[in-house]
C-alpha cells in the first residue's frame, strides 16, 4: 500500500494512486466507512411499524428498521449460521427476517428467535441470544435523516457535523413541515472511485461553466436562461469546508422563478417566499442552495432537490443511490414539477448528470496507465486565501472557484486512513485551526 503518511492534501498535493490500489481501498471500508457516521435513510422511507429498508455500510448490506415502539434500528444483513443475508428485499414491511439458505429467522431488532430443527440439530443446546444479527451501535436521526456508525468512540453527529449543519439545515428547515424523499431510490453503477464524486460535490463548481455548458444549452433557447444555469465567470458564490465536509454555491440574484421547474413549483414557492425567509434568513436562501457532501460519501444539491449516496464497490467503481426530495407539506402538482425536473437534471440519464459521470469515468480510465499513476495532481486552487465566517457564512471558506473543501476533505479521509482515533483528531483541528488564526494574523 502507498504511504499514507507522505500525502499532502492541506498542500493541495493529490497521489492519484489513491483512486487505483486495491489495498488503500479495504483500509478505506474499515478506516473511513468503518467509523465516520454513514447516511442510511429518511423517515418518510419507513412509514410504520415493520417498515424496512436494505442499503449498504461501505460495502456492508444492512437493514433499517421501524421498531414497533416507532423508533429505527439496524443491523448487518448477514445470518449469523454461514453468513447469507436475512432479506433479499431491498424494501418493505415484515414482522420477521428469515435467511434463505437454512430458515434462521430474526425479529425486527435483529435478535434470532427461530432454528429449524433446533431440537434434533442442536440438541437443544444453542443460546439464541448469542447469536442475533449483528447491531448498529450507534444510529441517530438528524431531523428526519437516519445516520448510523460502527465506532464508538466517534463523535456524537451534530459535533461531527459541526459548521456544516448550518448548510445542511438550509434543505431540512427551508419549508414548513420539511421534506421527504420521493419513494425510490434510482441506482446505476459508474466505474469510477466514489471519491471523485465526493469531494466534487463538496468542492467543485470550477467545472460548471465548462463541462455543463452544452447541457445548459440543451434545455433552453433563450441565452440569458442558459447563463442562469452555466453562470458566467464573474458571479458571486463561496464555498465551506469543515470536518472533511463541504458546500460550495454561486448566489442567486433573487429568491424567485427557477427556469429549471415547471409553473406549479415557480409559483408555490414564490407564494411561501416569506415563511422560506423566516425559516432560515433571507441570506441563506440566496447563498446555499448547490452542491454539497456530507464527508464520507453523503451528498445533496439544492437547486436540483436530489440527494445521494456514493456506495463504494470496489476501488474503480461505485453504485449510486440518488433519491429526489420535496417539500413535505406542498401539493402534489409541486411535488410532480420537482420530481420531473429533478430527473431531467440528475438522474441516470440526467442532462447533468451524464455530464459527470463521464469525467470520472475518463480519469479512472486514463488511471489505468503506470506512468499516470505517478504523476501527483495540483488541488491547490485558492490555497492561502481561506477566511472564517466572512460573507454572511460560517466556518471556514473561500471563493466559490477554490479547492479549500477538497483539502479538507483529503485531510480528514487521511487522519482516518492513518487510524488516527477521534478524539486525536479533535486535537489536531484545534491545532490546525490555531495555526490558520496565526497566519492570519501576522
Amino acid at each position: 500500500m502507498i504511504d499514507i503518511s507522505s500525502f499532502d492534501p492541506a498542500g493541495g498535493l493529490l497521489d492519484p494512486r489513491i483512486y487505483t490500489d486495491s489495498d488503500v481501498y479495504q483500509r478505506e471500508l474499515e478506516q473511513v466507512f468503518g467509523r465516520s457516521w454513514l447516511f442510511l435513510t429518511h423517515e418518510s422511507q419507513l412509514p410504520k411499524r415493520g417498515s424496512f429498508i436494505q442499503t449498504y455500510m461501505g460495502e456492508d448490506p444492512v437493514l433499517v428498521v421501524r421498531q414497533r415502539d416507532n423508533s429505527v434500528k439496524a443491523f448487518l444483513n448477514q445470518c449469523r449460521h454461514r453468513g447469507m443475508r436475512i432479506c433479499r428485499a431491498d424494501e418493505g414491511t415484515s414482522k420477521t427476517f428469515t435467511c434463505s439458505y437454512h430458515g434462521w429467522a430474526y425479529d425486527l431488532e435483529g435478535n434470532l428467535i427461530n432454528v429449524p430443527e433446533e431440537d434434533r440439530a442442536y440438541r437443544n443446546d444453542i443460546d439464541k441470544s448469542k447469536w442475533g444479527a449483528l447491531k448498529i451501535p450507534r444510529v441517530t436521526n438528524y431531523k428526519g435523516l437516519i445516520f448510523g456508525t460502527w465506532s464508538a468512540d466517534a463523535p456524537e453527529f451534530e459535533e461531527y457535523l459541526g459548521e456544516m449543519a448550518y448548510y445542511l439545515d438550509t434543505v431540512l428547515d427551508m419549508y414548513d413541515g420539511g421534506i421527504e424523499l420521493v419513494p425510490g431510490p434510482m441506482k446505476w453503477v459508474i466505474d469510477c472511485n466514489w471519491k471523485f464524486a465526493a469531494e466534487q460535490f463538496a468542492s467543485d463548481m470550477y467545472h460548471a461553466p465548462i463541462s455543463h455548458a452544452s447541457a445548459a444549452v440543451a434545455m433552453f433557447e433563450d441565452p440569458a436562461l442558459q447563463g442562469m444555469m452555466s453562470p458566467p465567470k464573474e458571479a458571486p458564490g463561496r464555498q465551506f469546508a469543515g470536518n472533511g465536509h463541504g458546500s460550495g454555491s454561486f448566489w442567486i440574484p433573487e429568491f424567485g422563478p427557477n427556469p429549471q421547474y415547471g409553473p406549479s413549483f415557480n409559483a408555490w414557492n414564490i407564494a411561501n417566499r416569506d415563511k422560506v425567509f423566516a425559516n432560515i434568513g433571507v441570506e441563506r436562501a440566496h447563498k446555499v442552495f448547490a452542491h454539497n457532501t456530507c464527508f464520507p460519501n453523503f451528498s445533496w444539491l439544492g437547486q436540483s432537490n436530489t440527494m445521494r449516496v456514493w456506495h463504494p464497490r470496489g476501488p474503480g467503481q461505485i453504485e449510486v443511490w440518488a433519491w429526489t426530495f420535496v417539500p413535505k407539506d406542498a401539493p402534489q402538482a409541486v411535488k410532480d414539477d420537482i420530481v420531473k425536473s429533478s430527473q431531467f437534471t440528475f438522474s441516470p440519464a440526467g442532462v447533468f448528470e451524464t455530464d459527470d459521470g463521464e469525467n470520472w469515468t475518463e480519469v479512472q480510465m486514463v488511471l489505468r496507465g503506470w506512468k499516470a499513476r505517478q504523476n501527483t495532481f495540483n488541488a491547490q486552487m485558492g490555497l492561502g486565501y481561506e477566511e472564517r465566517d466572512t460573507h454572511g457564512l460560517p466556518g471556514k471558506s473561500n471563493d466559490v472557484y477554490s479547492e479549500t473543501a477538497a483539502r479538507g476533505f483529503y485531510q480528514r479521509w487521511k487522519d482516518l486512513m492513518l487510524g488516527v482515533s477521534w478524539a486525536g483528531i479533535t486535537g489536531l483541528d484545534a491545532a490546525r485551526r490555531a495555526s490558520e488564526e496565526e497566519v492570519h494574523s501576522v
